[in-house]
């Protein structure tokens, strides 16, 4: 018997384990209407949103880039003139521009140049719908640090008077009135050109730079698709086509902009550096010439001799040579004194003036490009920052490292100067011959040499630099101008609906299992059979009416085939004569045990059977009052009053002449020890020789122990479960009454069956149930109230 159980247990909690997709599809189809109820709300919420959200465009366009690593040609004519010892700065790389064009500082110019933190909209039938030629423009007079998130509802009154108001603020203003609005600033309302404002709602809505600035950057896509080609997709998503295209144009030009002020500021540093040595070298070339004047109008020196002639010819690839060794010993010099002088240590380098050495040109494309770097941090960070330290630190190592090879390069000039020189020197003293004027006049020539070499020089370099700087452009070029698709991007109404539809799927779907996870009560049959062993012997579905009396009244109804199958079940319980009494409980009250004990009373009373009613809940009777017997005399009164005979306390019933009942009586001080009396054994061995069958209505098993003080006198107890009434807890008692065996014969009942809700495929039907009554049924009704 134990190793039965223990398999019994052990099959039910596989049966738990498994997932029956019948029973779940049963359960979801059950329920179709709150499928039906839900795609349509959800469909009808998608179809209201596709129409009143403001439609999304997306804004395409194109750029190329000069990269030097992947190939990029342009620029690549002018490379002649922009080869001036690194003038142009470092390599070109499109994904450092990429990054560049995500800087959140580019796009603050943009919102800044274009005023986007003020949003104009316009009220139109049910939607509201953002405008970019607004009929009026918000002014701000003079705006707070950090200007407060603020809608405005603007209204035309009367004589160009407006109405204007927010959430804690309102005020008629005329045109051009200044007015000050808290959190806002001194602003003001101007009329624009072009159409004027008509009697609709307009709406302006002001929000901080940095909002805005964030806000839009999230709109904002820069991407490089393809790293075989320098070629950068720019893409804004904006409810507005124009005014996303114009934004998008406003960006790539203020970084076009931006980059051109890079080269020109490296160009710039080079021509002032240039015109200051222009200006010194100048005074110096016109002092020597004034000497070489003034010597030969002194000495009446008109010609040279023909040895004079021939020293100056013989000597002059020396005092050319000479001549630019001095200047490039003299502008080392000056960029020494230039890189010393700490007044110059944040301004960019005059690279043109840098020797054709590749090392030179690296350190300082290096340089100039960390100080423009620089300069662009500083206009959202302080010096104090770590960002800024560390740059100042890479500067001043560069600055070192210039500086040391200047130092180099100078000494080496140095070094060739002084050979130079004393190779002019011998070449002079051969020609000891020359007359002392002319040898004074020569030394007089070769200082001019000098200075004007270095003064051509210098033009030269000024020169190339203004041409250069002509020649500048953006390394950027737009090949795909900014541009809108024609259908929005979002709302998309296919995809809106789709997602409608799978919602409007779901919420049932989750809403049914929610349900069933925190339902407490008794449902299915597989849920009985997943609490207990105890086997479902009788169903009975609900019962739509309110009459008690199924079996007499609807004989051939469902519920009272259900009854008959009840029967049928029974009497593989109750195997022969002797066995006869057949105790009804249940877990609590209301879970219909008179219901049931009346009806099962009738069926057996159909077949023949004499069948004898009990009314034993002591506390609380309902099975009398529903048969309409007076209950002033019953069962109590028998246990108490030897006068009382048991035929004093049998009452037939008028529903069935084979049914009798005995009523509780009036309700004793102390039930149970009324259920103990002394007389109650007899009376149930006397009553089972009168009668087939004896029906027992007890009360709750799960509230009181009655039901078991009556157990000893059942041959098989009923045990009434109510569906979505009692607790699935609840099924333990029944359970824990089975295994402890202190009820024998125990079956469940199970009352008040939704055949939707219990089980896939159950239910009666109505099979052999008339809808309407025949001729015969008809006749005998009238016999029958006749």
């Amino acid at each position: 018997m134990n190793n039965l159980t223990e398999s019994n247990m052990v099959s039910r909690v596989e049966e738990e384990d498994s997932i029956n997709i019948k029973e779940i599809i049963n359960k979801l189809l059950n329920k179709w209407p709150w499928f039906v109820i839900s795609i349509f709300v959800c469909l009808l919420i998608a179809f209201i949103y596709g129409k009143y959200t403001a439609p999304t465009y997306q804004i395409r366009a194109k750029l190329i880039v000069n990269d030097d690593e992947k190939g990029g040609n342009l620029g690549k004519q002018a490379s002649s003139l922009m080869d001036l010892g690194g003038l142009m700065g470092s390599k070109n790389s499109v994904d450092n521009e990429a990054e560049i064009l995500k800087t959140r500082f580019l796009m603050e110019q943009v919102v800044r140049d274009m005023q986007l933190n003020v949003i104009y909209s316009k009220k139109t039938e049910f939607f509201i719908r953002e405008l970019y030629k607004s009929p009026i423009s918000l002014v701000f007079i003079k705006s707070v640090d950090t200007i407060n998130a603020t809608d405005f509802k603007v209204i035309k009154l009367a004589a160009n008077k407006l109405k204007i108001n927010s959430n804690d603020f309102e005020k008629t203003v005329a045109f051009g009135e200044r007015f000050n609005v808290p959190g806002v600033g001194m602003i003001q309302l101007v009329e624009n050109s072009g159409p004027k404002m008509d009697d609709s709602e307009y709406f302006i809505k002001v929000s901080s730079i940095d909002t805005r600035v964030a806000s839009l950057m999230k709109q904002l896509s820069v991407t490089v698709s393809n790293k075989q080609v320098s070629i950068i997709d720019l893409g804004l998503s904006y409810p507005v086509p124009a005014k996303g295209e114009d934004i998008l144009n406003t960006l790539i030009n203020r970084y076009t902009q931006s980059n051109l002020s890079d080269k020109n500021a490296v160009a710039d540093s080079t021509y002032r550096f240039i015109k200051e040595r222009l200006n010194v070298i100048a005074s110096e070339l016109g002092d020597v010439e004034n000497n070489v004047e003034s010597f030969k109008q002194r000495n009446q020196l008109a010609d040279m001799s023909e040895q004079g002639k021939l020293l100056v010819q013989n000597t002059g690839e020396f005092s050319s040579d000479l001549a630019k060794a001095e200047t490039q010993v003299s502008v080392l010099n000056d960029l020494e004194k230039y890189l010393t002088d700490d007044s110059n240590v944040k301004r960019v380098f005059p690279s043109a003036l840098i020797p054709t050495d590749m090392v030179f040109s690296n350190l300082m494309s290096q340089y100039n490009a960390l100080l423009i770097e620089r300069e662009k941090q500083l206009l959202s960070v302080t010096e104090e920052s770590p960002f800024i330290q560390n740059i100042d630190t890479q500067i001043k190592g560069l600055k070192s490292d210039i500086l040391s090879n200047v130092q180099s390069s100078k000494n080496s000039a140095i070094l060739t100067r002084n050979r130079l020189k004393s190779q002019l020197l011998k070449a002079e003293g051969k020609i000891s011959g020359v007359p002392e004027v002319e040898k004074n006049y020569l030394k007089l020539a070769r200082n001019q040499q000098i200075k004007q070499e270095l003064y051509i020089f210098l033009m030269q370099k000024a020169e190339e630099t203004n041409i250069s700087k002509t020649a500048n452009i953006s390394i950027a070029k737009t090949i795909d101008p900014p541009k809108s698709e024609l259908l929005p991007i979002a709302p998309k109404k296919n995809v809106v609906y789709i997602i409608g539809l799978i919602i409007g799927i779901l919420l049932p779907i989750i809403l049914i299992f929610s349900q069933a996870l925190f339902n407490t009560t008794v449902t299915t049959k597989d849920e009985i059979g997943g609490f207990t062993q105890v086997p479902v012997i009788g169903e009975i579905s609900h019962n739509t009416s309110d009459d008690n009396l199924i079996v007499a009244n609807q004989g051939r109804s469902a519920i009272s085939e259900q009854f008959r199958a009840l029967r049928t079940n029974l009497s593989f319980y109750l195997k022969n004569n002797n066995e006869k009494v057949i105790l009804l409980t249940s877990s609590m009250s209301g879970e219909g045990k008179s219901f049931t004990a009346i009806n099962l009373g009738n069926i057996l009373a159909l077949a023949g059977k004499k069948v004898l009613l009990m009314e034993f809940d002591l506390r609380k009777p309902g099975l009398s009052a529903k048969l309409g017997i007076d209950n002033s005399v019953g069962f109590s009164n028998y246990t108490i009053s030897p006068e009382i005979k048991v035929t004093d306390i049998v009452k037939p019933l008028a529903i069935n002449k084979n049914m009798f009942i005995v009523s509780s009586g009036p309700l004793p001080p102390n039930p149970a020890e009324t259920l103990l009396s002394e007389h109650t054994p007899g009376l149930i061995e006397e009553l089972k020789t009168q009668f087939d069958y004896i029906i027992m209505d007890a009360p709750p098993i799960g509230i009181i122990t009655d039901a078991q003080l009556l157990s000893i006198y059942a041959d098989v107890t009923l045990y009434l479960v109510r569906q979505k009434v009692t607790q699935k807890d609840q099924l333990t008692i029944v359970e824990e009454l089975f295994t402890s065996g202190k009820m024998k014969n125990l079956g469940i009942v199970v009352n008040d069956i939704d055949t939707k809700l219990y089980g896939y495929g159950y239910g009666y039907g109505t099979y052999g149930e008339n809808k309407k009554p025949n001729s015969l049924t008809k006749l005998k009704n009238i016999f029958k109230n006749s």
